[in-house]
């Protein structure tokens, strides 16, 4: 799994990650059971902070879309993970419709943004 970050953007470093990872699970590319790089060698590799790994990991594991133990590192949850794969079939068909209605997909994200009253 390849995680990039864009130190020029307003997104907190951990937040990027975070995303990053979620979207891999929405994907398909990250699957359940699998292990993310461990905080010590993602740091590493993007030179950033090992805590704000492990913060984008912690983050994750409150939403219930990691597990982290030691010795184990961080596993994407089973439960999580289909969660995650019937939102993103549900996005799919939302997608279409939007494009058939020729509605751009930022219209779209501001209404799911947008808290119903």
């Amino acid at each position: 799994m390849l995680l990039r970050i864009d130190p020029t953007s307003t997104a907190l470093l951990f937040e990027q990650l975070a995303a990053q990872v979620r979207a891999a699970v929405v994907a398909g590319t990250v699957r359940s059971g699998e292990r993310l790089p461990a905080a010590r060698d993602l740091a590493e590799s993007l030179d950033i902070n090992q805590h704000t790994v492990l913060r984008a990991y912690q983050q994750l594991r409150d939403e219930g879309l990691l597990e982290l133990r030691r010795g184990r590192g961080a596993v994407v949850t089973a439960h999580a993970a289909e969660q995650y794969e019937r939102l993103g079939q549900a996005l799919e068909v939302v997608r279409r419709e939007a494009h058939a209605l020729g509605l751009p997909l930022s219209a779209v994200a501001a209404m799911i943004a947008t808290e119903e009253k």
